[in-house]
C-alpha cells in the first residue's frame, strides 16, 4: 500500500530506493565515471585480446550484420557497424557540444576563446610536426593524424580525480581546448581520411542537408524530422565514401540553437496554463478521470519544452548513452591489442608507435604549453582567472591522452596494413596511459598547497 502525506503519493519503498537511487545517479553524472567506465572497457578488451579467447573475440567483431530488405540492404561487419554507425551519434553529441561552445559557450567570445584555441592548435601541430619527423614518407606516414587528438572523456575523468587541488576554470579550460581539438580532429578526418568520392552519393547528401537547413530556418523544433533525414544523410555519406560519422556533426549544426520562447514569453504563458489547470481541478480533483486536467497538464509539459532549446535537449539527453555505452562499445571493440613483451623493444622502436607516443607525450606538452607561453607573452590572450603556467603543463601533459579518437583515426589511416594498426594502438595506448600518469602526478604535487578553489 501507498502512503499518502499531504498531496503526495509515496510508497515505503521508494524513500529507501530514493536513498539508494540518488547517490548512484549523481555518480553516473560525474565526469569522472565514464573517464572510469572507458578505462575499464579498455583493460577489459586487452585482456581478452591476450587471452585464449582472443579468437572469439575477433571472430565475433567480423561476423556481418545485414539490415534493410531485398534490394536496399547495409550489411558490415558487427566492427563496422560500432566505427561507422553507433560512433556517428557519438559525433552527433560531439557535434551539438561544439555548436553550444561557438554560440554561447566558451568559445563564444573570442578574447575568452583565444586561449585555448591557440593552445588546442599548438596542441594539433606540433604532434603531427614530430610525427612527421619519424615518419616521413612510405606506409607508415598515413598515421600522421593520429597523435593530433585529445580524448576528451579520459582526460576529464583523469582531471577531475584532483578534486579542489585545481581551480574548477582548468576543467573548463581543458573542455574547450578538447573542442576545438576534437573539430580540428573532424577535419582532418573529412579532407584526407577519405578514399573514393561517390558524386551521385554525395549529392544526396548535400540534397539531405538543405533539407536540414530548411527545417531550422523554418523553425521547427520537433526532433523527429531531423533524425528522419539524419539517418537518409548517414547512408548517402556512407555511400559517398566520406567517413560516415561526419553525418552526425552536419545533422547536429542543424538542430536549432534557439527556443520557441523566451523565458520571458513563456512566464506571460504559464501563468495562464496554472489557471486553466486550477479550473480544471476544481472540476474533478482525479486526474486519471479528468481529461480536461490531464489536457492542461500535458500543455503546461509542452510549453517547459519550448523554453528549452531543442539543441540543449538533445544533447542532455544523448551525453549518457553516448557516454556511458557507446564509448564503451567502441573502447571494448578497438583496445583489444594483442601484447607480446618478448617484442616490446620491437614494438617501441617500431616508426608508428614511436612516432604517436612522442606526439601524444611530448608533442601534446610542447604544442599546448608552449603555444599557451606564447600567446599570453606577446599579449594576445591573457591567463583564464585562477590559473597559472603549472596549470597549463599539467592540461598539455593530460591533453597526451589520446585513446577513442587517436584508435578511430588510426583505424581509417591503417585500413589496409594490419601491422602498422597493431602498432599504432599499441603505441596509443601506452601514450595514453603515460600522459595520464604523468599529467595527474604533476598536477597533484605542483598544486598540493591549493586547497581553496
Amino acid at each position: 500500500m501507498s502512503e499518502k502525506t499531504g498531496k503526495e503519493y509515496c510508497a515505503p519503498w521508494e524513500r529507501a530506493f530514493n536513498w539508494v537511487l540518488s547517490p548512484v545517479e549523481e555518480f553516473i553524472h560525474r565526469q569522472t565515471t565514464s573517464g572510469i567506465l572507458l578505462m575499464l572497457c579498455a583493460i577489459a578488451a586487452i585482456t581478452i585480446a591476450n587471452s585464449p579467447w582472443s579468437e572469439a573475440y575477433h571472430h565475433l567483431l567480423e561476423l556481418t550484420f545485414t539490415i534493410g530488405v531485398s534490394g536496399f540492404q547495409l550489411s558490415k561487419s558487427i566492427h563496422h557497424w560500432i566505427n561507422d554507425g553507433l560512433m556517428a551519434i557519438f559525433f552527433f553529441v560531439i557535434g551539438l557540444e561544439l555548436k553550444r561552445e561557438i554560440l554561447v559557450g566558451e568559445l563564444a567570445d573570442p578574447k575568452q576563446a583565444m586561449m585555448p584555441i591557440l593552445a588546442a592548435i599548438g596542441g594539433m601541430v606540433v604532434p603531427v610536426a614530430i610525427y612527421m619527423s619519424i615518419n616521413p614518407g612510405g606506409h607508415t606516414f598515413d598515421g600522421w593524424g593520429i597523435p593530433m587528438a585529445t580524448d576528451i572523456a579520459f582526460a576529464l575523468g583523469t582531471l577531475a580525480l584532483l578534486g579542489n587541488r585545481i581551480p574548477k576554470n582548468l576543467l573548463t579550460f581543458l573542455v574547450a581546448l578538447a573542442i576545438v581539438d576534437d573539430l580540428g580532429a573532424v577535419v582532418v578526418i573529412a579532407l584526407f581520411y577519405t578514399e573514393t568520392i561517390s558524386i551521385p552519393a554525395l549529392s544526396l547528401a548535400a540534397v539531405m542537408l538543405a533539407f536540414l537547413i530548411a527545417l531550422n530556418l523554418g523553425g521547427t523544433r520537433r526532433a523527429m524530422p531531423y533524425v528522419l533525414i539524419g539517418i537518409i544523410l548517414w547512408i548517402a555519406m556512407l555511400k559517398s565514401g566520406i567517413h560516415a560519422t561526419l553525418a552526425g556533426i552536419f545533422l547536429a549544426f542543424t538542430i536549432p540553437m534557439r527556443p520557441k520562447y523566451d523565458p520571458g514569453r513563456f512566464l506571460e504563458k504559464i501563468s495562464g496554463m496554472v489557471e486553466n489547470i486550477q479550473l480544471a481541478y476544481k472540476h474533478e480533483t482525479n486526474i486519471i478521470k479528468n481529461d480536461e486536467l490531464r489536457y492542461r497538464v500535458q500543455a503546461l509539459e509542452e510549453g517547459v519544452h519550448l523554453v528549452q532549446a531543442p539543441a540543449q535537449i538533445l544533447e542532455h539527453k544523448m551525453h549518457l548513452p553516448s557516454a556511458y555505452i557507446i564509448i564503451p562499445i567502441f573502447s571494448l571493440a578497438n583496445a583489444g591489442v594483442p601484447i607480446d613483451l618478448s617484442s616490446l623493444g620491437e614494438i617501441i622502436t617500431h616508426p608508428v608507435s614511436m612516432g604517436i607516443s612522442a606526439g601524444l607525450v611530448l608533442g601534446k606538452l610542447i604544442g599546448i604549453a608552449g603555444f599557451s607561453w606564447l600567446a599570453v607573452k606577446s599579449g594576445l590572450t591573457t591567463l583564464p582567472p585562477g590559473l597559472n603556467f603549472k596549470h597549463i603543463i599539467g592540461v598539455g601533459l593530460m591533453g597526451g591522452i589520446g585513446f577513442t579518437m587517436s584508435i578511430f583515426i588510426a583505424e581509417l589511416g591503417f585500413a589496409h596494413s594490419p601491422e602498422d594498426l597493431l602498432m599504432a594502438k599499441t603505441g596509443i595506448l601506452f601514450a595514453s596511459l603515460l600522459a595520464g600518469i604523468s599529467g595527474f602526478l604533476w598536477l597533484y604535487f605542483s598544486t598540493s598547497e591549493t586547497n581553496d578553489n
